[in-house]
């Protein structure tokens, strides 16, 4: 979660909703993001990107983590 990045970037009521649905409410409130569901412990890149945001997600394709610009 940066300031670096415009508009809204990080959505903490999504923590404990679906992946699937958590993906498509950041795409409505920020159509500037792509929202990326991903599994917990998958590899990922470290780069640093305003216009993405990662929708970790357990085994149950519950959201985990905070997504948040990155």
């Amino acid at each position: 979660m940066s300031s670096e990045c415009p508009e809204k970037n990080a959505w903490p009521e999504l923590l404990g909703k679906r992946g699937d649905y958590a993906a498509s409410v950041i795409e409505r409130e920020n159509p500037r993001v792509d929202a990326v569901v991903i599994l917990e412990g998958s590899p990922v890149t470290g780069d640093f990107r305003c216009d993405r945001v990662r929708v970790w997600v357990n085994s149950h394709g519950i959201v985990d983590r905070i997504p948040a610009s990155g």
